[in-house]
């Protein structure tokens, strides 16, 4: 691996107050590769064998059952998914393809389980990254079950406008049918909500999205710190 990329990796929370030598003996063993989009990393119900920290690119997570799939998730830089199934040694619950061109840094499943139960900094930041993650899909739930599909929507635009750095414009990572999968709804859904929302300040233009009246957008809305962070 690079300097630069460990250090990277080194700044996460999960891995920043750990002893040297145990980020060391982590890194050591820990495997660096690219990944071109639409490639499936990890399969729901199969066991872990690395814990997985997207370092370039972006990665969507996903499950199927019965002919239907959804998107649960996207992931991007620099971030860890699915640590509870690596912590406890258990199947993984959804699975996980590269969403644009990715780097991908694989941390072997048994060594993280081997310096969590050594080193107090790091299963201290173990819990804490489990329990931030908790509160996500808490949010995720209400998000889900107390807003209409237009609400989401609406929601989705202002926070993803707030990431991309407040200049009115949300510039989309994922094709809209991934974006309707990640909030719940149909394509045709979200071809109808855009349609809505233009009466409450919003413009949509392919894969852009334009804010034109955010007080607006943000009474429909209704955002929230309880739902929205």
């Amino acid at each position: 691996m690079r300097t630069s990329e460990l250090t990277l990796v080194r700044k996460l929370p999960l891995f920043h107050e750990m002893a040297d030598r145990h980020f060391e003996y982590l890194t050591a063993a820990a495997l660096l590769q690219r990944f071109p989009p639409g490639v499936v990393l990890i399969n729901e119900g199969a066991l872990p064998d690395f814990l997985h920290i997207v370092v370039e690119g972006s990665v969507e997570l996903f499950a199927a059952h019965k002919g239907r799939e959804t998107t649960i998730d996207i992931i991007r830089p620099v971030t860890t998914f699915i640590l509870a199934a690596v912590i406890r040694d258990e199947v993984y619950l959804k699975s996980a393809r590269s969403l644009a061109e990715a780097h991908i840094l694989m941390l072997p499943a048994e060594n993280v389980r081997e310096v969590f139960s050594k080193d107090a900094a790091f299963a201290r930041a173990v819990v804490n990254e489990l329990a931030l993650r908790y509160r996500d899909v808490v949010r995720a739930l209400k998000n889900e079950k107390l807003r209409t599909s237009a609400e989401r929507l609406a929601n989705w635009i202002l926070m993803s406008e707030q990431r991309q750095g407040r200049a009115g414009r949300v510039a989309l990572a994922c094709d809209k049918r991934t974006l309707a999968s990640q909030l719940g709804m149909t394509p045709e859904n979200l071809s109808r909500n855009l349609s809505l929302l233009a009466k409450h300040g919003v413009k949509s233009s392919g894969l852009e999205i334009v804010i034109e009246d955010r007080p607006a957008l943000s009474s429909f809305a209704h955002p929230t710190a309880l739902i929205d962070g």
